[in-house]
């Protein structure tokens, strides 16, 4: 039988293969799940603190390898070198982040007094399905990988076709050092991700991504009464309140929290408020910090910030939203500059855009625009600015700035948001520590935290009721739990 096989180009170069990886058809899928069973009945038996120990081993044999495996990402996606240097080495930090949050937080838990003997357990599903996106493929693998393998799961890994090349070879380090089959790789499409979330052999679907594939796993899971945990797209606000005071600073961390991965972000701000009383203030101030931090050129070009969009059909999607909005009445801004060496015919590249002018109805503000392009409005009151920032049927994040943190804060609390930054937005408002994840049909369950990962373990218990033990007093027949008697 021939292997279909899936070639990448460089969103850069499009002219350059970065390269091929083999289709992975439902009886290949079938064969990782049977190898991932049996790894995962050794790896559960395997003690806490060895699993831990493992793990920070797999992080210590990661380091040699990151420069090669930001690359290669940086290839493959188009993101900016720095970028991916950075992911990857966040990616791995989570290793021994959650080695250490497993040793405090997973060791079974038992109580006796009066009240009974309990124990508490913290039980491994089995076998993690991970779908994984391609805008920041080594943390949002790494964010399911590591709590899952902590808690004592297997874990199957199908990456976004669009990004397979950095994660594998990631991947491929980490799984040297534990059983085989524990860490398992399948490549392709929708056919491969449908072939792993029906297998019955998979215990618990782990999905970061678009809203029209989080839509149809979770309804595939949902059939087989498989669990899942889905972050999905975002149409984060940031709203600038009346007595917000940006310093330089301030205003280049928002812009970068706008268009870091030429925009392609989740969390990324996708709609800025300002008010209406200080608009041309804060665009002018908004273009200024563009001009200082935005340079757009090849991801290999060590002094660019953004570099191109995934696709053609990315780009192409892009340019109507612009198109549409100008055809409104919106005025479109160029922002940054442009690397005096790049060729921007050669790949996907879109110049930064800043468009006002805009109504809320329109498609550019009413849609995750995923890409270097921001709508920037304006408000009369922070009642109508938050009601307007909860618009929508998406809920990930929000931010709000203002030189009184305490408003801040009050205002924040009124947003329909997951995770609300404060005078900050997207990564640098992130900590290992702190849960993240969507409301509304952003998904659900978190990544990140304590939170992040309990979402991988059973909690189960073993109880000997007080009254039932030697010398107690018993129950009448029929008696309610905890009734009075």
């Amino acid at each position: 039988m021939t292997l279909r096989s899936i070639e990448r180009f460089n969103p850069a170069r499009t002219d350059e293969t970065v390269g091929a990886v083999a289709v992975d058809g439902p009886e290949a899928v079938a064969a990782a799940v049977v190898r991932a069973q049996a790894a995962q009945r050794e790896w559960a038996s395997t003690p806490l603190t060895q699993r831990a120990a493992r793990l920070r081993e797999a992080a210590a044999r990661l380091e040699p390898e990151l420069d090669a495996i930001a690359e290669l990402t940086a290839r493959e996606t188009g993101k900016v070198l720095a970028d991916c240097r950075g992911e990857a080495g966040f990616a791995t930090s989570l290793l021994g982040f959650y080695a250490d949050r497993g040793e405090a937080l997973l060791p079974d838990v038992e109580t006796d007094s009066d009240r009974g003997r309990l124990v508490l357990r913290h039980r491994p599903y089995g076998v993690i399905a991970a779908i994984t996106p391609w805008n920041a493929p080594l943390i949002l693998t790494v964010l399911k990988l590591a709590p899952a393998l902590i808690a004592g799961n297997a874990v199957i890994v199908k990456p976004s076709p669009l990004a397979p090349f950095g994660i594998g070879r990631l991947l491929a380090v980490v799984a040297e050092g534990l059983p085989g089959g524990l860490v398992q790789v399948v490549n392709g499409e929708a056919e491969t991700a449908t072939a792993l979330v029906e297998n019955p052999g998979v215990n618990k679907v782990a999905f970061t991504g678009g809203s029209t594939a989080g839509a149809a796993i979770a309804s595939m899971a949902g059939r087989a009464l498989t669990p899942s945990v889905l972050e999905l797209g975002g149409n984060d606000p940031a709203i600038l309140l009346p007595d917000a005071d940006l310093g330089e600073a301030d205003w280049d961390r928002l812009v970068m929290a706008t268009f870091a991965t030429s925009g392609q972000v989740c969390m990324a701000v996708k709609r800025l408020y300002v008010p209406a009383a200080r608009a041309a203030e804060m665009v002018e101030a908004y273009v200024a910090a563009a001009d200082r931090v935005l340079r757009l050129g090849d991801p290999l070009d060590e002094n660019a910030t953004i570099g191109p969009v995934v696709s053609a059909e990315s780009r192409a999607r892009l340019l109507w939203l612009v198109e549409d909005a100008r055809s409104r009445g919106a005025t479109i801004t160029e922002l940054g500059t442009v690397a005096a060496d790049a060729d921007l015919s050669a790949g996907h590249y879109l110049r930064p855009l800043l468009v006002t002018g805009c109504a809320d109805r329109h498609p550019l503000v009413a849609t995750e625009q995923f890409g270097p392009v921001v709508p920037l409005l304006t408000y009369d009151s922070v009642d109508e600015a938050v009601d307007r920032a909860n618009a929508g049927e998406l809920g990930l994040g929000a931010s709000v700035w203002s030189a009184d943190e305490d408003a801040a804060f009050a205002v924040a609390a009124r947003l329909e948001a997951g995770f609300t930054f404060v005078n900050t937005h997207n990564r640098t408002g992130l900590a290992p520590h702190i849960p993240f994840g969507g409301v509304k049909r952003s998904g659900w369950g978190r990544e990140y935290g304590d939170e992040g990962l309990m979402e991988y373990v059973q909690t189960c218990a073993i109880h000997a009721p007080g009254a039932f033990r030697a010398g107690g007093a018993g129950l009448a027949a029929n008696a309610y739990p905890g009734a009075a008697r």
